[in-house]
């Protein structure tokens, strides 16, 4: 139960397949066990100005960065029959799903966990009602904060149990 692997995802675009940054963080035992934050070239390495202004990465950031289908070997022993937990898993597993049928990758199976859906608030109020660090859109640093989120969430139903 206090085994899974927190991410997130940047886009480049509004295209869910246009992943930018990846972060994740692996908590086994209620323990962070690994932290990996990767920039990932998107597919013609173009941005829109509104993907910039949210997460600040330009293609100058990411134009010797390897592309997705080259880094996805990197974490998907962390997704593959794993529990996954996003702070909006509807977008970071449609972001995860879509860049895997971009590159003809075969998808994972995994089981999904959403903060967002667990605490009904944004993950900056969240954040500063917890006092927990944040770099807004940063992917790293909003894997970790979910991390933390949901450690507390499991932590607080294992108490009332």
């Amino acid at each position: 139960m206090f085994t899974f692997t927190a991410i997130d995802f940047e886009t480049a675009q509004p295209k869910r397949w246009s992943i930018c940054q990846v972060g994740l963080v692996r908590v086994e035992a209620g323990v962070v066990t690994k932290e990996l934050s990767l920039l990932v070239r998107p597919p013609e390495d173009v941005y829109s100005h509104f993907n910039t202004a949210v997460h600040g990465l330009t293609c100058g950031d990411t134009s010797s960065a390897p592309s997705f289908d080259l880094v996805w070997p990197e974490f998907r022993e962390y997704i593959e029959g794993q529990t996954v937990v996003a702070h909006n898993m509807g977008f970071d597993n449609s972001c995860l799903t879509q860049a895997l049928d971009f590159y003809g990758l075969a998808q994972p199976s995994f089981e999904k966990a959403c903060t967002y859906k667990l605490l009904k608030k944004r993950l900056n109020l969240l954040c500063e009602e917890f006092n927990i660090p944040l770099d807004h859109h940063d992917a790293l640093s909003d894997a970790r904060a979910c991390a933390e989120l949901y450690l507390r969430a499991l932590r607080a139903s294992n108490a009332s149990q």
